[in-house]
């Protein structure tokens, strides 16, 4: 879900204007997990320019205003969301923390680090949502440590539906600043993509596992 499609449009533009997500239906990309793609994303690249970090950082305190209020604490999701969940927590002017992947082996052991009190509500920024699973580990994290999520926020999202139904049965509500199809709707717009590139595209959405076999 996005809040308002003429800022999706914009994020959408600046993610493809400085690359950090590439379309490419001819040569396909290979994720981590083997998954043939035509697309890759890393948004970790908008920190490197201020007016678009700015801009991102800005859209994603409103959205978090309008739809939860004002949180406790934010919290970033390892790696990507840390420095962008970073930014927004200065931007409302409330503490930061951030969830690791898995809980350090050594020290305090700690998973959630940074100061917090139980009961806290806290939103959680992530970078990128494609199945969901990593996001929800640090969801699953933070409730184990007894704080109130209100919701996760993300800069983009593929739209997969398996990642909605992990959010519904985590009971977790998700907003995201862009999405696939905002992106795809942007790149034609700005003849990133032709229209039999489209049709690819969205033929790889609807089953990633199985596509350009």
């Amino acid at each position: 879900m996005i809040l308002n499609e003429d800022k999706a449009l914009k994020v959408a533009e600046f993610l493809l204007q400085i690359k950090a997500v590439k379309l490419n239906p001819q040569l396909p990309f290979t994720w981590a997990s083997g998954l043939k793609s035509p697309i890759y994303c890393d948004n970790r690249v908008t920190l490197s320019y201020p007016n678009i970090r700015t801009f991102i950082r800005q859209t994603f305190a409103e959205a978090i205003l309008e739809q939860y209020g004002k949180p406790d604490v934010i919290a970033g999701v390892a790696t990507g969301g840390i420095a962008q969940g970073a930014l927004v927590a200065q931007e409302l002017g409330v503490p930061f923390i951030y969830v690791r992947s898995s809980a350090k082996e050594h020290g305090m052991g700690n998973q959630v680090e940074g100061y917090f009190e139980r009961g806290q509500r806290v939103v959680v920024i992530e970078d990128l949502i494609s199945t969901g699973g990593s996001s929800l580990k640090a969801v699953e994290a933070l409730r184990d440590a007894e704080l109130d999520v209100k919701g996760l926020l993300a800069i983009f999202t593929y739209g997969f539906h398996l990642a909605t139904e992990n959010f519904n049965n985590a009971k977790c509500p998700f907003l995201t600043l862009s999405n696939y199809d905002i992106l795809l709707k942007k790149a034609l717009d700005n003849n990133t993509i032709s229209e039999s590139d489209l049709n690819t595209l969205e033929e790889w959405r609807k089953d990633p596992n199985n596509w350009n076999k």
